[in-house]
């Protein structure tokens, strides 16, 4: 006796396409976490199968999807949910261990819960007088300091991390929200603006109160596109440095 194939149907909205329906349907089942970042997504023709579509189908809504920056295809590997970010991005702002591939020392100096400033609530989608996790945070090259980061997450999602040791932590925290917390930093938006450091600023980055800075202000996304995490980026203006290719 044949083996029966279990058959979800995809609903399609008006005037929605049924390779988008199929890509929604699709990432809600990465986000709800039955494929994991990282792991493989079934063959195309297993997929095809479950939602009773054309392979045709199925392909359009993978190349959806990887256009969107949810999974990666690699040729003769297969398809992948997409890892998130892990690395030191924010250095490619400034000039510092320019070209060496370094990856700075990160010291965190205060860990705080806080009722979250407006902007910060207004980002990461929590109500007014909700408490978030601030970090304060100093990454060095060298031993010199290079940019201070005051980071907001919300206790719902790192309750983890209010307790834990900060020394234990490393140099990277994407790794670490994904290892502790199971949160995986899927994107993030930089925002670049200019101003002066106040004098608490200035004393970790050895500089004098007033002295103009370079700022990045980030939102950091998950798989749901759920903003987890603001942080505001402060280094030495005079080291800033980035560069865009336009074609």
């Amino acid at each position: 006796m044949a083996e029966s194939t279990h058959l979800t149907v995809v609903p399609v909205e008006p005037g929605q396409s049924r390779y988008a329906a199929l890509a929604a349907a699709l990432r809600a089942r990465v986000v709800a976490g039955e494929w994991p970042p990282g792991s493989a997504l079934p063959a195309e023709q297993t997929l095809a199968a479950e939602h009773g579509v054309a392979l045709g189908t199925l392909r359009r809504a993978l190349e959806l999807m990887a256009d969107q920056g949810l999974i990666e295809r690699i040729h003769g590997r297969g398809t992948f949910v997409r890892a998130g970010m892990t690395g030191a991005t924010m250095m490619r702002f400034f000039r510092f261990g320019e070209g060496t591939g370094e990856v700075p020392v990160s010291r965190i100096v205060s860990r705080q819960l806080l009722v979250a400033p407006a902007e910060v609530a207004r980002r990461l989608g929590l109500a007014r007088g909700d408490t978030a996790l601030r970090l304060l945070r100093v990454r060095s090259f060298a031993g010199q300091p290079g940019v201070y980061e005051e980071i907001w997450l919300p206790p719902a999602l790192f309750g983890e991390l209010v307790e834990s040791d900060t020394q234990a932590w490393g140099d990277l925290l994407y790794p670490l929200f994904a290892e502790r917390c199971g949160v995986h930093v899927h994107r993030a938006v930089d925002e670049i603006a200019f101003g002066a450091l106040t004098a608490a600023q200035a004393r970790h980055l050895a500089l004098p109160a007033g002295h103009p800075c370079a700022l990045v202000t980030r939102n950091a996304y998950d798989l749901a596109g759920h903003c987890v995490e603001v942080r505001f980026t402060r280094g030495d203006a005079h080291a800033f440095h980035y560069t865009v290719t336009i074609t």
